[in-house]
Parts: C-alpha cells; sequence; structure tokens
C-alpha cells in the first residue's frame, strides 16, 4: 500500500462507535461512569472509566514496556484504557477537555480535571495508522454511563491478543476486556482487565483456553508443558514486542494499604495469564477507592483475596470462546 493511500487518522473521516451489542457486566457502583468508543476503521478504541466526585489512586507498574501518562497524581476524576500504542495516550486529553467542557471551561486550582490512563499495542491483525484521538476521548466521555460495562472485543481490547510466545505452529488469538464484580455488606470491588498478552489465558484448572492455538492438534497449549529444558528452548520463540495487560480494581471500602492490594492483585494475575509480566510486557494495575465505606467484616488482606479472584474472573470473559484469529 503506498503511503497516500495508508489509512490513518488525517486522511480518513472517522466516526466515533459509541453503541454495542454482546455480553455485558450489569453492576451497581454510581460513583463510576463508564464510556466506551472506537473506530472501525482500526478497528480500534478507548475505554474510559469516569468519577464524578474524583477517587484515591494507587498504580503498580510491571513488566518491561509500559505505556501510560498521568499515573501519580493520587487522586483522578477519570482512568483511561486505549489502543494504539503511545499515540493512544491522546486519548487523556480529549477526555480532560471534555470535562473541562462540562464544566462550562471553568477554570480554578480546585476544578482542573485529573485524568490518566494507560496503553496497548494494538496493531498485529491489521494494516492502517488509526489510533485512539483525541475526539474518540471526547466521543467515550460523552457516552459514558453507570452499571454497565462491553466484554470482549470491545473498546480498549478491539483488536487485543494473546498467547504469542510459542512458536508455530501455535498462532495467537484475539482477546478483548473483560469485567467482574462482587459486594459483601456495603462492600463493594469490581474489576476491570484489558488483555492483550505475551502469555496465554489459564482457567481455573490449569488449562490454556486463549492463545498458543495449534491448528494441526486444535489445541491450546500451555508454555511450560515440557518435560525438559531442551525441548522448551526448541517451542519457545524470542517474546513478540507490543503486550500488555491493562488493570482497574474499583472499591468503595476506605484503604490504608491500597499499595499493597495493588502488588498482591497483579501477582495473583499471574494465575490467570502465563507468562506474565515478562520484558515485552508492559502491564500496569490502578487501584481506585471512593473511601466512603467501612467494614470491620472485611480487612484488606480478604478484600484483595476477593479482588484476585475477581481478576482472574475478569481475564477469562475477555474474549469470545467461538473466536479463534490468526498471529501472523
Amino acid at each position: 500500500m503506498s503511503a497516500e493511500n495508508y489509512v490513518n487518522n488525517d486522511n480518513t473521516n472517522l466516526a466515533p462507535r459509541t453503541s454495542f451489542d454482546g455480553p455485558k457486566l450489569a453492576f451497581d457502583f454510581p460513583a463510576l461512569r463508564i464510556g466506551v468508543a472506537e473506530y472501525e476503521e482500526g478497528p480500534t478504541g478507548c475505554t474510559v472509566f469516569h468519577f464524578p466526585d474524583g477517587v484515591s489512586t494507587v498504580v503498580d507498574e510491571r513488566g518491561g514496556a509500559v505505556g501510560a501518562a498521568g499515573t501519580d497524581y493520587g487522586w483522578h476524576h477519570a482512568i483511561c484504557f486505549a489502543g494504539g500504542s503511545l499515540f493512544g495516550l491522546e486519548v487523556i486529553a480529549g477526555v480532560r477537555a471534555e470535562l473541562l467542557a462540562q464544566q462550562q471551561y471553568r477554570i480554578d486550582w480546585e476544578t482542573i480535571p485529573l485524568v490518566g490512563g494507560a496503553i496497548i499495542w494494538d496493531w498485529r491483525f491489521r494494516d492502517n495508522a488509526v489510533y485512539p484521538d483525541k475526539a474518540l476521548g471526547r466521543a467515550a466521555l460523552r457516552s459514558a454511563v453507570a452499571g454497565s460495562f462491553p466484554l470482549g472485543p470491545r473498546g480498549a481490547g478491539r483488536s487485543a491478543s494473546v498467547g504469542k510466545w510459542l512458536l508455530p505452529p501455535h498462532q495467537g488469538e484475539s482477546a478483548g476486556q473483560g469485567a467482574a464484580c462482587f459486594q459483601a455488606g456495603p462492600t463493594k470491588v469490581l474489576v476491570f482487565t484489558v488483555v492483550n498478552a505475551v502469555g496465554g489465558i489459564i482457567d481455573r484448572e490449569g488449562n490454556a483456553v486463549r492463545g498458543h492455538y495449534n491448528p494441526e492438534t486444535g489445541k491450546r497449549d500451555r508454555a511450560d508443558v515440557y518435560a525438559n529444558l531442551d525441548a522448551l528452548v526448541g517451542y519457545l520463540g524470542e517474546p513478540s514486542n507490543g503486550n500488555t495487560t491493562l488493570t482497574l480494581i474499583v472499591t468503595n471500602r476506605k484503604l490504608q494499604r491500597a499499595q499493597q492490594l495493588a502488588r498482591q492483585v497483579h501477582s495473583s494475575m499471574a494465575r490467570a495469564i502465563y507468562p506474565f509480566h515478562t520484558h515485552s510486557d508492559g502491564d500496569i494495575l490502578f487501584v481506585a477507592t471512593t473511601n466512603e465505606v467501612e467494614n470491620p467484616e472485611m480487612d484488606e488482606t480478604l478484600l484483595s483475596h476477593i479482588a484476585s479472584e475477581l481478576a482472574w474472573d475478569s481475564v477469562l470473559c475477555c474474549f469470545e470462546s467461538h473466536e479463534t484469529q490468526r498471529d501472523d
């Protein structure tokens, strides 16, 4: 394809899509609104988590290729996940601009919208340069609603993929975004993920269920099933670049050790994605709390355990099981 015909944000009339059919997670958390927007021309997209009253936040970064911005505020009004690699960070500027518009362009120290986010590399299956931009971020925020989250290849996970380590005939497969929620007494916990990992997805029985697909056998293989090192080396390639898992934990519980919760849950996700946190992954996890409730019957150790199990559930529902897509 010649350069003048290469589809990109500047030579194409891109129309944001913000309404989707398909599976969704319904949840009850009034302090959170979620907007999802995509460009079909990519396909690529973004997922915006909007907290109108703000939330306390901490961040845990792992792997060797994290792409993020605005992560160190400690307080956020919105967190953005997007495709497009570093170009997709433009979504953050779009969300910030739309928040400014929604507050009638009133500017003072207390009303500056604090927005951060992170990105995935999602060009593996497509031949264009379309990325989530400022306009898409604004469209996502304008479409944000409470209580609903599209699952699968939607939003930031529109062109995500997993299981890209084992050599041919093994193939990577499409993935997407997942979510899970739980409530015990007054305490609510939600976990959202966008899975674009070099590793494959592992279920609770230890089976590989997404990625590292072998069309010759019709099975998916784990990267650790081989009996000796020589056989293992013969099955592994150099991990491909451009892999990331983005995670957000949201709770209404007051937290004293939010950073420890972030570390524990992020580490636990190695049960669901294998391998995880490699040098070619840019894994990052946010914890956000509205600090609304106390619950003496659920200490933070138990909360971390619950969030870890929800993270596994979230990874397991990030893909549509009938889809198989080759990673070339």
